[in-house]
């Protein structure tokens, strides 16, 4: 049983390692260039991360400076950018393109807030997921007589604790982000 307990942790922490990327994503009063992640470049007939071709900085609160290693592809760059509508305009001068973040409207925090409850309930889903298949693999265990009948309740009871503390774990995370994106 400590396996399927071992599991299920491990996929639990697998859970919010991704919803802290999918957070990460989100802006919030000052402008990270993680708001640039999903942007892929079409770079030799292949959509490729936009940090593998080029420099990405956050050079104040409001603007980041992409600089790309190889200028020739500045247009497509600019072109991925606008189609990933990052909520800024990039502004090409043929070395680097900056991109001017206003500064956030409640309209928007509110926006933000709202997604990070979506990414949140995206992250309780897959571990509830876990805990069900977790449970499903001590229920076996108990039908081909591997666990007595009180292991199996200590153990749908130790699942359920995991669970729990995973759920705890999201909450307070985008609670944290959600005061972040609501600061002004």
């Amino acid at each position: 049983m400590e396996e399927v307990f071992e599991f299920a942790k491990e996929h639990m922490e697998k859970s919010i390692e991704v919803l802290k990327k999918d957070l990460n994503t989100l802006r919030t009063g000052k402008v990270s260039i993680h708001v640039l992640d999903g942007v892929k470049v079409e770079y030799y007939g292949a959509p490729t991360p936009l940090n593998q071709v080029a420099n990405v900085n956050a050079v104040d609160a409001t603007t980041i400076v992409v600089s790309p290693w190889d200028k020739s592809i500045i247009n497509d760059i600019e072109r991925a950018i606008q189609e990933a509508n990052v909520g800024a305009n990039p502004n090409n001068d043929g070395d680097v393109i900056k991109l001017y973040f206003p500064p956030m409207t409640e309209e928007e925090r509110k926006k933000q807030a709202k997604k990070a409850k979506e990414f949140a309930e995206k992250a309780k889903i897959a571990i509830r997921n876990i805990r069900r298949d977790a449970n499903d693999d001590i229920k076996k265990m108990f039908k081909d007589k591997e666990i007595t009948e009180d292991d199996q309740k200590r153990g749908l009871e130790k699942v359920q604790e995991i669970t729990d503390a995973y759920v705890a774990k999201v909450d307070e995370i985008v609670n944290k982000k959600i005061d972040d994106v609501m600061k002004v």
